[in-house]
């Protein structure tokens, strides 16, 4: 049995890490990483948005719905609220000129995506145990060995080497920085992918 069934690797797809860098910085001088109405630990910057709203990407629109089991009873809690992730279909503009608007046209060709965010995990911190209503693709830009995603009891570092990754974000998960520089992944949601 494949331990990693949780984690696919998209075959013959993959795209130039330091353009993806070079475009992460170009961004980071346009806009800072934005929290989710002040969610400790959570940084996005969004790169889609419902076409002429702009309020689409900002707060918590910025995380979206997820479920957590936050203390000892195990009882699973949600959080936010639900997003309709077909209508984010338009790029925003003040990026265009990045690398992520071909990385955008590409992926869209290829899979029917929802928001489509960088997300930064600081050293020394963690995601929530918690579960989302879709799959997530993650395209690493900058990690480090100490990064790693853990669905469920099944740990796995991805590495940034250009390669294009779908997580199983249906089940319970979380993501780690152990390292001591930032961990910096191109997530996207997937609105029709299956895992077997």
């Amino acid at each position: 049995m494949d331990q990693f069934r949780d984690f696919h690797t998209v075959k013959n797809l993959k795209f130039d890490v330091k353009k993806l860098q070079e475009s992460l910085q170009q961004v980071l001088e346009i806009k800072d990483y934005g929290a989710a109405n002040g969610i400790k630990d959570f940084a996005a910057i969004c790169l889609n948005q419902i076409p002429g709203k702009p309020e689409s990407i900002e707060g918590s629109n910025a995380r979206g719905i997820f479920w957590t089991k936050p203390d000892h009873t195990g009882k699973e809690v949600i959080r936010d609220k639900a997003l309709d992730e077909s209508l984010y279909t338009e790029f925003v503009k003040e990026f265009e000129h990045t690398y992520f608007k071909e990385v955008y046209e590409t992926l869209s060709s290829k899979f029917k995506l929802g928001r489509m965010r960088i997300l930064l995990k600081e050293p020394r911190t963690t995601l929530s145990w918690h579960r989302d209503p879709e799959p997530r693709l993650h395209v690493p830009i900058i990690t480090n060995p100490g990064c790693l995603m853990v669905i469920e009891n099944v740990a796995k570092h991805l590495p940034a080497d250009g390669s294009v990754y779908i997580t199983n974000n249906l089940k319970y998960h979380n993501a780690f920085n152990g390292g001591e520089e930032n961990r910096v992944h191109l997530v996207a949601c997937l609105r029709d992918y299956k895992f077997n």
